[in-house]
């Protein structure tokens, strides 16, 4: 899934491509660099705190349609692409549901009941993500908050269950769009890293992504969206004593996530560097499918 931000906030390219015709053009050349599918994004999520400063701010549904549609739009007429569309907004999706889009990517996880009903009669796939509260309060990015600050889950999840309740709070969120009329088979979730956790919280669960008894216990495919995020950037930098890098250089911390998210069986990568991605994870699934089939003559072979 390529990354198109329609912004001038996001934390990782806002502004770059708040030109329609400068966003139909990134997402062509994602398409072209191997994208399955683009996610487009007219609200940004960025949290407030040391990290980015102030918080990115709401944006009215007007706003937020004037600056989508004519990408959508533009889009759709010159790629048959699956198009996503990051938005919390009923009135939002609906719109850009009728201009073409394929799939709802809500962070608040169906939180209007509005696009709910949208979602169940439409039968559009739909990803849920696990924020935390975090869309009813103001929230911060600092990685040193205290399991007391409201919208996080503390230090070690709730008396060291992160796992565990990250899991409960996907499958709450699965629960409320099934009662609200929607197929188990529209849905896919989002473990939301970056959103309410602390940073250690964040490796964890992309970690601990394979693990039988957590995220995949729902039996629903799962989205991860680790790219250029700022937990990957200060780990990295902790590790060597450096200042972290700021979000167009983390390629490298953001191919680690994701290789843990494909090994850990996510069914959906959410990157702004696809080709990369794609190349990256193209050559460390040819070096794991010999090692784990080492001595097998049986194996095609690959050019030298």
């Amino acid at each position: 899934m390529g990354v198109v931000n329609v912004t001038p906030d996001s934390f990782s390219d806002g502004g770059r491509f708040l030109a329609p015709q400068s966003a139909i053009d990134q997402a062509l050349r994602l398409i072209e660099e191997g994208a399955d599918l683009i996610d487009l994004g007219a609200e940004s999520t960025r949290p407030g705190g040391s990290v980015y400063g102030a918080g990115a701010q709401e944006v009215e549904a007007r706003e937020e349609l004037a600056r989508l549609l004519p990408v959508l739009s533009g889009l759709r007429r010159q790629s048959p692409i699956p198009i996503s569309v990051d938005t919390r907004k009923a009135l939002v999706a609906r719109a850009a549901l009728d201009a073409g889009a394929d799939l709802l990517n809500d962070v608040s996880g169906l939180e209007d009941p509005e696009t709910a009903t949208l979602a169940a009669r439409t039968g559009c796939p739909v990803v849920l993500m696990h924020h935390q509260g975090i869309f009813q309060r103001p929230w911060s990015a600092d990685e040193g908050r205290v399991s007391e600050t409201p919208g996080t889950l503390g230090p070690a999840g709730a008396g060291g269950r992160l796992v565990e309740q990250v899991r409960a709070g996907l499958a709450a969120m699965l629960a409320r769009a099934l009662a609200a009329g929607c197929r188990r088979e529209q849905i896919v979730l989002d473990p939301g890293l970056g959103f309410g956790k602390l940073g250690r919280q964040n490796l964890e669960l992309l970690g601990r992504l394979g693990d039988p008894a957590g995220l995949a216990a729902l039996g629903r495919p799962i989205l991860v969206g680790a790219s250029r995020k700022s937990f990957l950037a200060s780990a990295s930098a902790a590790r060597h004593a450096a200042p972290p890098p700021p979000p167009a250089e983390r390629l490298p911390e953001s191919l680690a996530a994701a290789a843990w998210a494909a090994a850990g069986g996510a069914a959906i990568l959410r990157v702004h560097d696809v080709g990369a991605t794609r190349r990256f994870l193209a050559a460390w699934t040819a070096i794991d499918d010999c090692g784990t089939t080492a001595g097998n003559a049986d194996r095609e072979e690959i050019p030298a």
